[in-house]
């Protein structure tokens, strides 16, 4: 089985292919990056557009929506388009919605530029997945794959932490500024790093509609899109927790940001090592530890000690989640890979989006900055319900899973 851990860790075709890895990897960072970081600045947009912490968390689902209409939207329309100039293009648009975010001058029309910039995000990812592939060869395949999500993980690290900061002590408006810098650098190193005929030069819109005749992967889809939502319930809503609840000081938020990350890229190696022993089983082991974080966190998110161990490990147990559910989606469509990882991306985002409406809603119900912890912890075992009700009805029509995802 090809997994995102597989395969030597170098090798001729694993060098030669670096410098287009390495492009891929920036583009991750930076869309991670932006991703993120709205969650860290909630209280300074909040101040500067005169709007309430639910509000400029609809900037959060807006984002999240425009990834869920453009992931598949943008694959399949453009699906005769070369794979790298379709990354330029895509990174491009990009940047220039990150850009125009920053001019916003109301809640309303960040929320539609936040939007704009979630359109392209799944696709880029989709696409760079199946080109990371594409010039290394089918036996590095998980290692192309891995590199270029190292992007996101590193920027929840570094990119999120930084972001924030320079919102607090520049303002909001200059974070986002310096992540369109990060998009044209991505551009340039797409265009001049990523060869020619990486990738191919397309499939065709028919192929790629076809491919969504897939019921294992919308069950799966549907599953993760629910489960995940417990995460961005709390996330989504990390900032002002932490500074209204917890007790910590604003300039410490980047620094718990940091710490999510890390728990992040300690969950990209456990996950890894589970997903070798079983998909299904790292999903299921996921949905369950991301339950019992959640749980920490609703219980103790009032103590700063055990508040920043239960992030801590939220970041471990979600990218668990996170690493199994993304394999899982891409086993389930070998024949349209841009499409599978687009679309994996595309659910993550349908929890991003619900898991910041649902939390906003608690939150402005009256309920506390902590009740989005036990709300997500609801959803996620739900998505876990869903995953488990879906595998054992097709265990009973099929008699059996076939292939390396169940097992």
């Amino acid at each position: 089985m090809a997994t995102l851990t597989d395969g030597p860790v170098a090798g001729p075709t694993l060098r030669a292919a670096a410098p287009a890895l390495v492009a891929l990897a920036v583009g991750g960072f930076t869309i991670g990056t932006t991703e993120f970081a709205a969650m860290g600045l909630l209280p300074q947009v909040g101040a500067d557009l005169g709007a309430t912490d639910p509000e400029v968390g609809h900037t959060i689902t807006a984002y999240a929506l425009g990834v869920v209409v453009g992931a598949p939207l943008l694959t399949v329309a453009a699906a005769r388009m070369s794979r790298k100039r379709l990354l330029v293009v895509l990174m491009a648009a990009y940047t220039v919605a990150n850009v125009l975010s920053a001019a916003a001058p109301s809640i309303e029309w960040l929320v539609v530029g936040r939007f704009f910039a979630g359109l392209p995000h799944g696709a880029f990812f989709g696409v760079g997945a199946a080109v990371g592939a594409a010039v290394v060869g089918p036996a590095l395949r998980g290692q192309a794959v891995a590199t270029m999500m190292t992007g996101l993980t590193i920027a929840n690290v570094v990119g999120v932490p930084l972001a924030t900061f320079v919102g607090q002590q520049a303002g909001w408006r200059m974070s986002y500024v310096v992540i369109g810098l990060l998009g044209v650098v991505t551009v340039v190193g797409l265009w001049r790093l990523v060869p020619d005929a990486a990738g191919g030069p397309g499939g065709s819109v028919r192929s790629e509609l076809g491919s969504l005749r897939n019921l294992p992967l919308w069950a799966a889809f549907v599953a993760g899109s629910v489960g995940f939502g417990g995460l961005f319930a709390v996330y989504s809503y990390v900032a002002p927790t932490m500074t209204k609840v917890t007790g910590l000081a604003e300039g410490h938020v980047p620094w718990v940001l940091a710490l999510f990350g890390i728990g992040m890229t300690v969950g990209t190696q456990i996950g890894g090592r589970l997903a070798d022993l079983g998909v299904l089983r790292a999903v299921v082991i996921g949905f369950v530890s991301t339950t019992a974080s959640l749980v920490l966190f609703g219980l103790t998110g009032h103590l700063v000690v055990p508040a920043l161990v239960s992030l801590f490990l939220l970041g471990v147990t979600s990218q668990m989640l996170g690493l199994a559910f993304q394999t899982r989606l891409m086993d389930l469509s070998p024949g349209a890979p841009s499409l599978g990882a687009a679309l994996c991306h595309a659910g993550l985002n349908v929890a991003n989006g619900a898991g910041a409406f649902l939390g906003g809603a608690v939150i402005a119900g009256g309920w506390g900055y902590l009740a989005p912890a036990w709300a997500g912890a609801v959803v996620t075992v739900l998505g876990l319900v869903l995953l488990l009700a879906f595998a054992r009805q097709r265990v009973v029509h099929a008699g059996h899973d076939r292939g390396v995802t169940d097992r």
